[in-house]
C-alpha cells in the first residue's frame, strides 16, 4: 500500500474490507492502460493474472466489481476510490450512477455536503479548501453555463451523480412533449457545449464510471447507456454480485473482491441475524391464515420484548433511545391488505397497533415510487409512531434504516426468507458498532414453518445463520409482556414518594409549602453531588464550613437559573435550603455506602507469549512432490523453480522459511519468540531428515508444504500460549459517588416478590423483581441465581451488616482486562469496620482467567479505596470471593468474610 492509499485509509478510517478493496484498486490501475480505445482482451489478462475470478469485464470498457456486504460501507469506499484516483493519478472526471431516487439523493449529500456526518471526503486535505464540484441530473445545465460556481471556489475534480431511472423518466416525458426528440434530456443539444452533455462526457479522456448497486445495470438498456459513456475505467460496488434471469442465478464475471455477509457478521460489522421458531411446532396443523396470525403475534411479542431491552440499554448507558420496528413481508397486495386489516382490528393486541402500522406495495398509488420509500426513512425518529411496516416486494437499496429488529416473512419460500437482500435491510447497527448487548446487536426473523430449512442452511459453513442463533420460542414465556421498573436509591425513592403525595394534598397552602420543601431538597442534593470531589468523606458534609459552601452554591444556581426567575417561590426555596440542610445530610449519610470514585484501568503493557516446549512430530510425515513447482519466497519475493528430480534450487535457509510462515499469525511476536520458533523449526527439519532419503527431498517438502507445516506447529504453540493478567495504571481517587439507579425488566402481569419467598423452579429467580429489603440502598433488585438471593437473605438478617447494595451499571469503573467491559461486582456490604466487595461464583469457574482477572482488578480497587478512606477516618475495603455451594441461609456474613476473603491474586483457587 503506497503513501496515498495509506493516507486515505487513515483519514477515512476505512474498515479492513474497504482497505483491501483500495489496495486492489491501487494495484490494478498501475497495471491497466487507463485510456480509451484499448485492447480489452489484453487488459483482461492483466487482471486475471492476479484475480482469476475476473473472467470477463462484461462491458465495452474495463469494469471491476467490488462486492461488499450490506452495512460494511460501499459509499465510503467509492469516496476512497475517487480520492485515490484524483490524488495519485490526476483523474478529475467521475460519473456516479445510482439505481433509484433514494440512493441518488443520498449520494448527492454524501459527496457534496461537508457538514453531512456521512460526507465521504472528510479529512482529505486536498478537498478541504476546494471541495469537488458535484453535478447532478437537476443542475447540469446551469453548471455548464457557469451560472452557479466559479473555479476559485471548487477544485478541478467533477463528480457527476445521475440516476438511471430518472434518465428514463426524462425520456418518457420527452415523448409526450416533443415527438421529434425522443432522447433523454441529457442527450439533447446544449447551446453552451455545442453538443449534448452526454456526448461531452463520453469524449472526456479521464472519465471514470462508478456504479452503485451495480446489479441494476446488467439489463440491455442500462448496459448500452453505460457503454456509450466510454469511460476509461468502471468501478462497480454491490452487495449482491449476481442477477436472476429465467429462474437462474447468474454470477458476475468481473468480481475482483468479495466480502460476504457471512464474513461481515463474523467480523462484527452488522447485527447478528437470528431465527425464531416455536418449540415442537408443527405447521401442518394450521391453515395459511392461522399460521399468519401465529407468526404475526409471536413476532410482535418479540418486538415488544426488544422495545423493553432497547429502552433498558438506553437508560443504563445513557445513550439515545432506538425505537425498533417490525417488517412484515406479505405474499401479494391482497395478502398485505388482509394483514393490515388483522393488525388494525381490536382483536389484535386490543387494537394497540391500529395507528402504528403502515402498508406499502405496488398497487397503492405511488407507493412503489422512490418518493414514498424515502418517507420510510423517518421510521428512525422516536416521534414516528409507526412500529409495523407491511411490504410485498423487497425493499429497495438506499433504505438504510438502523432500527429494523424483527422480520416476519409470511407465505414465502425458504430461499426468500434467507436471501441476503431481505434481511440486509435490518442488519445495520444503530450505534455504528456492536455494543455487546444481545438484544441491541440482534435481528430476529420469525420462521415457524421453515424451521428445518433454517437448520439445513445453518449447517452450511458459509451460512449467514449459525446454529447458535436459532431461537426456540417458549409459548408460556412469549405470551408475557414485559415492562421496565426503575429501582432508585432510597433517597431518590423518598423524594418521588413525596412528589406523589403532594398531588393528593387538597389544602393549597400546605401543597405549596410541600412543593417548596421538595424543591429545596432536590437543589441541595444536586449541589452535594457537584461538590463531592471537594470533600474527603460524606461526613464532612455536616461541617459548618461545608454547609455554607453548599448553601451558597445552591443559592447561586437558583438565582442563575432562567426558569427560576419566573417562579413565585424562589425566595422561599432559598430559605428552606438553609433550614433543611442538616436533616437532609443526615438522610444521605444513613442511606449511602461511601463508594470512592476510582477508575481501575489496565495498562497496555500486557505480557503474553508462549512457554517453551518440544514439538510432537510423530504424525508429521509429508512426502516430496515430483512435479516442477514455482515458489515465491517470503524473504525477497523472488520466484524460484523446484525440480525434485534435479534438486537444483536457490532458497533461503529452511528454518527461516518455516519461521517466516509462523510469524504471519498475529499472536506470534518475532522479537520475543524467535528462539522458540527456530527451535521448533529445526525439530521439524530433523524429523524430515529422519525419514526422507536425501537433502533435495527435505528442501522439496519444506518449500512446497511450508503452509501446512506452519499450521502444524502453530496449533501446538497455541496449547502453550500464556496471557498474564495485566498490571494497572495508578488512578486518581475521588470521594463518594451517588448511588446509581437500576433499570429492571419484569413481566407486566407479575407483582414484586418478597426476597424471602421461595421461587420454584430456581431458574425463574432471574426473571423476578424482589423487594422488602430493610438494609439495602435500593428498594428493588433482581438476582441472577439462587446463590445471590440467599446471600441477600443472609445480609438482611445479619446484625453485623449495616447496609448493602447490588451496584448498578456505572457505579464502579473497574476494567479487569485491556479493552474489557466494566466489571460489576455482585454486592457491596458495609459493616461497622469494613466495606466489602462481594463476588459469588460457581466453584468450577473460580480458577478461570476471567474470574482471576476480575479479582485482581477488585483488589486493586480495594487497595486505593482503603488508602483514601482510612486517611479520612473511613473504613477499610476488602474483597470476598465465595463459591456458590457454600452460601446457605444459616450462614453468617462474618463466617463468609473470614473464610473467603481474598488478599492477593495467588489466593484465588
Amino acid at each position: 500500500m503506497n503513501k496515498t492509499s495509506l493516507m486515505i485509509k487513515n483519514r477515512l478510517s476505512l474498515r479492513q474490507p474497504q482497505t483491501d478493496s483500495l489496495e486492489i484498486l491501487e494495484y490494478l490501475v498501475n497495471k491497466l492502460e487507463m485510456k480509451k480505445d484499448i485492447d480489452l482482451k489484453v487488459e483482461l489478462e492483466k487482471v486475471k493474472q492476479k484475480f482469476p475470478t475476473c473472467t470477463d469485464f462484461e462491458r465495452d470498457f474495463p469494469s471491476l466489481c467490488f462486492s461488499l456486504a450490506t452495512g460494511v460501507g460501499k459509499t465510503r469506499l467509492m469516496g476512497a476510490f475517487i480520492a485515490y484516483l484524483h490524488i495519485q493519478k490526476g483523474i478529475n472526471n467521475f460519473f456516479v450512477v445510482t439505481p433509484n431516487l433514494t440512493v441518488y439523493n443520498k449520494l448527492i449529500q454524501d459527496f457534496k455536503n461537508p457538514s453531512n456526518p456521512k460526507y465521504v471526503f472528510k479529512g482529505i486535505a486536498e478537498f478541504a479548501n476546494k471541495p469537488p464540484r458535484v453535478i447532478t441530473g437537476e443542475n447540469y445545465d446551469s453548471q455548464i453555463a457557469g451560472q452557479l460556481v466559479s473555479s476559485h471556489v471548487f477544485s478541478n475534480i467533477i463528480i457527476n451523480v445521475f440516476n438511471i431511472s430518472k434518465i428514463n423518466k426524462d425520456a418518457q416525458k420527452s415523448r409526450k412533449k416533443d415527438e421529434k426528440d425522443k432522447s433523454p434530456r441529457i442527450k439533447r443539444l446544449s447551446e453552451y457545449l455545442g453538443q449534448s452533455y452526454f456526448n461531452y462526457l463520453s469524449e472526456l479522456k479521464d472519465l471514470v464510471l462508478l456504479m452503485d448497486e451495480s446489479h441494476h445495470y446488467r439489463a440491455d438498456r442500462g448496459l448500452t447507456a453505460l457503454n456509450e459513456l466510454k469511460p476509461i475505467l468502471g468501478l462497480e460496488v454491490t452487495a449482491t454480485p449476481q442477477v436472476e434471469r429465467g429462474g437462474q442465478t447468474i454470477k458476475f464475471k468481473n468480481v475482483v473482491y468479495e466480502y460476504s455477509l457471512a464474513n461481515a457478521i463474523k467480523d462484527g460489522f452488522v447485527k447478528v441475524p437470528a431465527v425464531a421458531t416455536r418449540k415442537n411446532f408443527n405447521p401442518d396443523l394450521f391453515s395459511a391464515e392461522e399460521l399468519d396470525k401465529i407468526k404475526l403475534e409471536d413476532g410482535i411479542r418479540i418486538h415488544e420484548e426488544t422495545k423493553v431491552e432497547l429502552e433498558m440499554y438506553s437508560r443504563n448507558y445513557r445513550v439515545r433511545y432506538v425505537k425498533p420496528f417490525v417488517l412484515v413481508v406479505a405474499k401479494d397486495t391482497e395478502h398485505a391488505g388482509s394483514l393490515m386489516k388483522m393488525i388494525q382490528s381490536e382483536d389484535f393486541f386490543d387494537g394497540y397497533y391500529k395507528d402504528k402500522v403502515m402498508e406499502i406495495h405496488s398497487n397503492q398509488k405511488g407507493s412503489e415510487k422512490d418518493e414514498n420509500i424515502e418517507k420510510l426513512l423517518s421510521l428512525e425518529s422516536p416521534k414516528n409512531q409507526i412500529e409495523i411496516v407491511i411490504h410485498v416486494n423487497m425493499l429497495k437499496e438506499g433504505w438504510d434504516v438502523t432500527n429494523l429488529y424483527t422480520i416476519i416473512p409470511l407465505r414465502t419460500a425458504a430461499s426468500t426468507t434467507l436471501r441476503e437482500q431481505t434481511i440486509g435491510r435490518g442488519l445495520r447497527l444503530p450505534y455504528g458498532e456492536r455494543v455487546g448487548n444481545d438484544k441491541v446487536d440482534k435481528l430476529t426473523i420469525v420462521s415457524h414453518d421453515k424451521f428445518q430449512e433454517i437448520i439445513d442452511e445453518a449447517n452450511r459453513p458459509d451460512s449467514i445463520i449459525r446454529k447458535e442463533n436459532i431461537i426456540e420460542i417458549d409459548e408460556t414465556e412469549i405470551n408475557k409482556p414485559k415492562s421496565i421498573v426503575t429501582s432508585y436509591s432510597n433517597i431518590e425513592k423518598q423524594l418521588k414518594q413525596r412528589e406523589q403525595q403532594i398531588n393528593d394534598i387538597e389544602d393549597e397552602q400546605q401543597k405549596s409549602k410541600a412543593k417548596v420543601e421538595l424543591r429545596a431538597d432536590r437543589e441541595i442534593l444536586q449541589t452535594v453531588s457537584e461538590i463531592s470531589k471537594s470533600v474527603s468523606s460524606v461526613k464532612e458534609l455536616k461541617k459548618k464550613a461545608i454547609k455554607e459552601i453548599v448553601v451558597e452554591k445552591t443559592k447561586e444556581r437558583i438565582n442563575n437559573n432562567p426558569q427560576m426567575q419566573f417562579e413565585m417561590f424562589t425566595e422561599e426555596i432559598i430559605k428552606e435550603v438553609e433550614e433543611r440542610y442538616e436533616a437532609l445530610v443526615e438522610e444521605v449519610i444513613s442511606n449511602i455506602i461511601e463508594i470512592p470514585r476510582i477508575i481501575i484501568q489496565p495498562t497496555q503493557n500486557i505480557k503474553s507469549g508462549f512457554h517453551d516446549f518440544d514439538l510432537e512430530v510423530e504424525n508429521l510425515n509429508y512426502q516430496p512432490s515430483s512435479e516442477t513447482i514455482m515458489v515465491k519466497t517470503l524473504t525477497d519475493g523472488a520466484i524460484e523453480y523446484i525440480d525434485s528430480n534435479r534438486g537444483k534450487i536457490k532458497h533461503d535457509s529452511l528454518d527461516n522459511i518455516i519461521v517466516s510462515e509462523l510469524i504471519n499469525h498475529p499472536e506470534i511476536d518475532y522479537d520475543t519468540t524467535s528462539e522458540l520458533l527456530f527451535k521448533l523449526s529445526k525439530q521439524v527439519i530433523e524429523k524430515l531428515k529422519s525419514y526422507l532419503p536425501n537433502e533435495n527431498d527435505v528442501i522439496n517438502v519444506v518449500l512446497t508444504r511450508k503452509n501446512e507445516i506452519g499450521k502444524y506447529i502453530y496449533l501446538q504453540m497455541k496449547e502453550h500460549f500464556y496471557y498474564e493478567i495485566p498490571d494497572y495504571e495508578e488512578p486518581k481517587v475521588y470521594p463518594f459517588s451517588d448511588i446509581k439507579e437500576h433499570n429492571l425488566s419484569k413481566y407486566k402481569a407479575e407483582d414484586i416478590y418478597d426476597f424471602k419467598e421461595t421461587i420454584v423452579p430456581t431458574s425463574d429467580i432471574r426473571k423476578k423483581v424482589f423487594g422488602g429489603f430493610k438494609k439495602a440502598c435500593h428498594s428493588l433488585y433482581k438476582f441472577d441465581s439462587k446463590t445471590e438471593k440467599d446471600l441477600a437473605i443472609i445480609l438482611e438478617g445479619d446484625n453485623s451488616v449495616d447496609k448493602w447494595l447490588r451496584p448498578a451499571l456505572g457505579q464502579f469503573k473497574i476494567y479487569w482486562d485491556y479493552n474489557s467491559k466494566e466489571y460489576l461486582p455482585d454486592f457491596v456490604v458495609e459493616t461497622s469496620h469494613n466495606i466489602f466487595i462481594v463476588e459469588t461464583k460457581k466453584k468450577k469457574d473460580i480458577e478461570t482467567r476471567e474470574v482471576k482477572g476480575k479479582a485482581k482488578a477488585a483488589l486493586e480497587y480495594c487497595k486505593y479505596a482503603s488508602d483514601f478512606t482510612t486517611k479520612n477516618s473511613g473504613k477499610q475495603w476488602r474483597y470476598i470471593l465465595i463459591p456458590h455451594d457454600v452460601v446457605k441461609q444459616n450462614m453468617s456474613f462474618e463466617f463468609l468474610s473470614q473464610n473467603y476473603e481474598v488478599k492477593s491474586i495467588e489466593e484465588v483457587k
